[in-house]
């Protein structure tokens, strides 16, 4: 007993707080951006820019630095083709990608809509492993930067400068805190945040130009060491291009800039099948941050890269990671730049924000729909918990250190962005668009080749990808195969002739049902959506010629072998697997009365768990348990159970049982299943 609290209720508190809010809702909808929390609403674009801003923004705490590190002086012109390919290349792509998929499951959707049957899951997986790895990296190397800043401060107690890898884990701790207070706080914190450093960076290259304007000689002798290093033009740009994968670091932000979107508030005829008004200011967002962050880029490395000795740039030198910083307390005084300092910290440790942001509108969104995840991650805050122990755990293996992330981040970065380009070239052709097919495919190839010469400098980065798309795969199969033994379905709906059905035979006796193979299931199924639908027609019309023969030879069997009088009505339940590797789907039951046999009919993506859910509504409808018959098949138990797991068919009958013993404990109400 703790101040009047039995420890035994203590476990019952914690799991209401950490599932609070929780609840089932369509795949769509999930996330903290699916619907707005209780009392909360949306917000206008500029301040869901903030948001995304604070992971694409704070890249100016360390892109200069880097960009001189990598290219010396070459930097301002290596800077300028990175803004380039922002503007024409990341940009038309994720307006793109905003206008396709508007419900923030950002260029993944996309490729998942293209890609049919498993084939589509398991790229899904591989793009989430690259996601976690570009959005868990971006949470420890800000941290980890914005540690690095304040250990730098000259204004720092001495006792905390040896602290680096303390304060990170400190940093990742209280944003942890934040989003499990809640997701409005994120935003409430993001926009004065993103308004103050902006404004000081203003100040700052603002400065900076003042005094090398000023002093002409600072550029008279930066023209002469590029000629000096390069004195052929071509030179420079091909040194700009080769160098331009180590600055892809710039280029983070517009997946997340997607993820949010349902967090904008669109237009007053906005529908979530068709919201205008909301792509319309998703599109602002992506334009209005690109062109800030360009002009931003462009200026903070010509001034560094003119100001800033080369040799300050190295590690361990005094504007290694900090470019901007080191301006400001060296021309606008150590008072200024701690200030300075103060604000880059606090949203370098708030870039990870938007990263959580997006872990937290992916994950929910893909793996509790495809069964590879468990239920309680359609939560919020068990979640925030999980991402922590993975950004602790990440921390530690490189021990706090900016540079042996940044492979990792701009490989995860970089995957995102080709990926969604390739996806909107094949949305393009597929919509016959040529320009924009000719358009968006040069962008895929150029990302393409950054990403090949990325991995090829820095194979860490695709190493730590591999094990995150490893790790996400390994324990979505396992989680699949442990939800496949239960309930899946989102619900069960049962038209009027099914309802009608189930009132005829409904003599307060228990409903007799037949599990049926459909006429046709021998078929090999098409994966094409359209010759889905049309295979599900034929299969669902009398005209389709199977014969009265065969369902009163199934209702003669039934009866002879399990003892049916003539007097109880049979009811035949058909079930056509369409996509099985869909695994949670809303169950649309249709009735019809084929041949003069009453025909429950129902397509899903496997046969026991929908006949366990069919069973399941019929008792709900009717208040008795219904019965239900089922054929043993023939074959190895061991491959049966593989045709279960992979292509929804297989040992129906025990694993329809089993469902519904896990369903419902108690014998005297759950469905009776007889197998023979």
């Amino acid at each position: 007993m703790i101040s009047g609290v039995s420890t035994a209720t203590t476990p019952g508190r914690v799991r209401r707080f950490l599932l609070s809010g929780y609840e089932r809702r369509p795949a769509r909808e999930q996330g903290p951006h699916g619907v707005p929390e209780a009392g909360g609403r949306r917000h206008r674009w500029w301040q869901v820019m903030c948001l995304s801003g604070v992971d694409y923004f704070s890249t100016l705490g360390y892109q200069p630095g880097i960009a001189a590190l990598a290219a010396g002086a070459v930097a301002p012109v290596a800077t300028l083709v990175l803004v380039a390919l922002t503007l024409g290349g990341a940009l038309p792509v994720y307006r793109r990608v905003a206008r396709d998929s508007p419900h923030g499951e950002g260029s993944i959707a996309i490729l998942e809509h293209l890609l049919p049957w498993w084939a589509g899951k398991v790229f899904v997986l591989v793009l989430l492993g690259f996601a976690a790895t570009d959005f868990i990296i971006t949470m420890t190397l800000s941290a980890a930067d914005a540690a690095a800043h304040a250990v730098e401060n000259p204004l720092m107690p001495e006792a905390l400068r040896g602290q680096h890898m303390a304060i990170t884990l400190l940093l990742l701790a209280l944003l942890a805190a934040v989003f499990l207070k809640g997701f409005r706080e994120a935003i409430t914190i993001a926009v004065p945040l993103v308004g103050a450093y902006l404004l000081l960076n203003v100040v700052v290259v603002g400065d900076a130009l003042w005094h090398v304007a000023t002093a002409p000689s600072l550029v008279t002798d930066w023209r002469n060491l590029l000629h000096v290093e390069h004195p052929d033009p071509v030179a420079i740009v091909l040194v700009s291009l080769v160098v331009f994968p180590k600055l892809a670091l710039g280029l983070s932000g517009f997946e997340t800039g997607v993820a949010v979107m349902p967090e904008i508030q669109g237009a007053p005829g906005d529908t979530e099948a068709k919201p205008v008004g909301r792509i319309r200011g998703a599109k602002k967002l992506l334009t209005t941050s690109a062109v800030i962050m360009s002009a931003m880029l462009v200026l903070s490395s010509f001034v560094t890269t003119v100001l800033v000795p080369a040799d300050d740039f190295e590690p361990g030198g005094p504007a290694n990671g900090r470019a901007l910083a080191f301006v400001a307390h060296e021309y606008l005084g150590s008072g200024f730049g701690s200030v300075y300092d103060v604000v880059t910290i606090l949203i370098l440790w708030f870039a990870g924000a938007s990263a959580m942001a997006g872990l937290l509108n992916l994950v929910p969104r893909y793996l509790p729909r495809y069964g590879m995840a468990p239920e309680w991650t359609r939560a919020r805050r068990p979640l925030v918990l999980v991402f922590l122990f993975a950004a602790v755990v990440i921390t530690l293996i490189f021990r706090a250190s900016v540079d042996a992330q940044g492979g990792a981040y701009a490989t995860g970065v970089l995957v995102l962005i080709t990926s969604a380009a390739v996806a909107c070239t094949v949305s393009a052709r597929r919509a016959g668009e040529r320009r924009a097919t000719i358009m968006f495919g040069l962008v895929a190839a150029v990302f393409v080749y950054t990403t090949v010469a990325n991995v090829a400098e820095r194979p860490d980065g695709l190493r730590i990808g591999l094990v995150f798309v490893l790790a996400i795969v390994v324990l979505s199969a396992v989680s699949r195969i442990g939800r496949s033994f239960r309930v899946r379905d989102a619900g069960v709906d049962l038209d009027d002739v099914a309802l009608r059905i189930l009132a005829d035979t409904d003599d307060g006796e228990a409903v007799q049902l037949v599990a049926h193979e459909p006429p046709g299931a021998d078929e090999d199924i098409p994966l094409t959506p359209k010759a889905r639908e049309a295979a599900l027609a034929r299969r669902g019309r009398p005209s389709f010629r199977v014969g009265r023969a065969e369902y009163t030879a199934k209702a003669s069997e039934v009866r002879r072998l399990r003892r049916v009088p003539d007097d109880v009505p049979l009811v035949f339940l058909e079930v056509t697997v369409l996509d099985s590797s869909e695994f949670e789907e809303r169950l649309e039951v249709h009735g019809e009365y084929r041949y003069g046999f009453p025909t429950l009919t129902v397509a899903s993506s496997n046969v026991a768990g929908t006949i366990a859910s069919v069973a399941l509504a019929v008792r709900d409808r009717t208040h008795v348990p219904p019965e239900i018959y089922v054929d043993w098949e023939e074959g190895n138990p061991v491959s049966r159970m593989a045709r279960y797991l992979l292509f929804g068919t297989g040992e129906v009958g025990p694993i329809t049982r089993e469902i519904l013993r896990s369903a419902d404990p108690d014998p005297r109400t759950r469905p009776v299943v007889h197998v023979g």
